[in-house]
């Protein structure tokens, strides 16, 4: 029942997500990827970045695959 609540919840609001936020995020999560051995939970990793980087630079984004900090792509 409390999914229902939380479904209804977002639903109603708008949530406004920086771009700052995101690149703060995807860093923490391209850090855990480089830490962790199991290619599985470096895929899930992954798939979680992509999918967070699209709420704000969309699916037309040009993807940055080097070392260099998200905010230089922005």
């Amino acid at each position: 029942m409390s999914e229902n609540h939380i479904a209804q919840v977002n639903v109603d609001e708008y949530e406004e997500i920086t771009s700052e936020d995101v690149d703060r995020v995807i860093a923490g999560l391209e850090a855990l990827m480089s830490q962790t051995k199991s290619e599985n939970i470096r895929a899930y990793l992954e798939e979680a970045a992509d999918q967070i980087f699209e709420l704000v630079y969309g699916d037309d984004a040009e993807v940055v695959e080097d070392d260099s900090p998200l905010e230089e792509a922005a």
